[in-house]
């Protein structure tokens, strides 16, 4: 069976805060199996017998929407699609002390408004690049990393959810044999 990993947008923010062992209860109960998350509860791989992303998607939001009492937005991810962000590196030649990197997953192929690379507003962030439904982004401390999500959920009029190149590399290394 393929892994898949859901990526839950804002799942333990603005007081809320949700156990991983309640996020892999819930999944199981979907009939997934060898659910686990990873680093942050906010990340979730699992096994699926169904291959339809989208089906996987309304499942899971269903389920969290319930069990919870508020709207949890889900982002799937194959590991081979995780593995198509990081190769090739869209950060190549960006390495500098202190600087994060950053990819924000969208529900649909990217059309950035403006053209590429962009700096957000009041900061140093840049948007650098876009590549299918994720937006490639360069921070450098003092709080930048909070900058892509809003910023591009403002130009691009859909949810999203960020996390750092780190950690969509370690999963890929830890899921993707």
């Amino acid at each position: 069976m393929p892994h898949f990993v859901a990526f839950l947008r804002g799942i333990n923010v603005g007081g809320r805060s949700v156990k991983k062992e309640k996020l892999q209860e819930a999944f199981t109960s979907l009939g997934f199996d060898c659910v686990s998350t990873y680093k942050q509860s906010g990340n979730v791989i699992f096994e699926s017998k169904s291959t339809n992303d989208e089906e996987i998607r309304a499942k899971i939001e269903d389920k969290l929407n319930s069990m919870l009492g508020y709207s949890v937005v889900v982002f799937i991810r194959t590991i081979p699609q995780l593995k198509n962000i990081i190769n090739p590196d869209p950060f190549k030649g960006q390495e500098k002390e202190g600087t994060s990197f950053l990819v924000t997953i969208l529900p649909i192929e990217a059309n950035f408004p403006s053209q590429l690379p962009t700096i957000i507003p009041k900061s140093t962030a840049q948007i650098i690049s876009e590549r299918g439904k994720e937006v490639f982004s360069v921070t450098h401390g003092g709080g930048e990393g909070a900058l892509p999500n809003p910023f591009l959920e403002s130009k691009l009029k859909v949810k999203t959810t960020t996390r750092n190149m780190h950690v969509i590399r370690e999963i890929v290394e830890k899921y993707g044999s």
